[in-house]
């Protein structure tokens, strides 16, 4: 479906205004799906969809998911954390999961943003290079 200039321009307006101190405020954004909801102005659909869009690429953005071969120590994922945080803000969900087939090393992705320095990916890419 395509989306008007306008639509866009809305829902880009409206999701700064949920936003408090940089982070996404969940009541206010609640709130302005519910006005818009209610007084359904023109193209209310094409802005509730690209609001919902730009909503979820957000959490995305917010949202890091560290996987290591082992588990992790408490400082340890502190500090990861830490050094995320300076990298892309506060505010920022980090989960830690356990993936034995890694080997070893720590596969971070943040959003679209992939850092793997896994021993698994290491031997598939020597194993491609022959």
């Amino acid at each position: 479906m395509k989306i008007s200039k306008q639509a866009q321009r809305d829902a880009r307006q409206m999701f700064r205004l949920c936003l408090v101190n940089g982070v996404l405020d969940e009541a206010r954004a609640s709130q302005t799906v519910a006005l818009l909801s209610q007084k359904k102005p023109r193209g209310y659909v094409e802005i509730l969809s690209r609001l919902h869009r730009l909503v979820k690429l957000d959490a995305a953005k917010r949202t890091a998911k560290v996987e290591g071969a082992v588990e992790a120590s408490p400082s340890q994922m502190a500090g990861i954390k830490s050094d995320l945080e300076k990298r892309y803000g506060a505010g920022l969900n980090v989960s830690y999961a356990v993936n034995p087939s890694l080997l070893g090393g720590l596969r971070i992705q943040v959003g679209s943003d992939l850092y793997d320095g896994s021993v698994k990916t290491r031997l598939d890419k020597l194993a491609q290079s022959f």
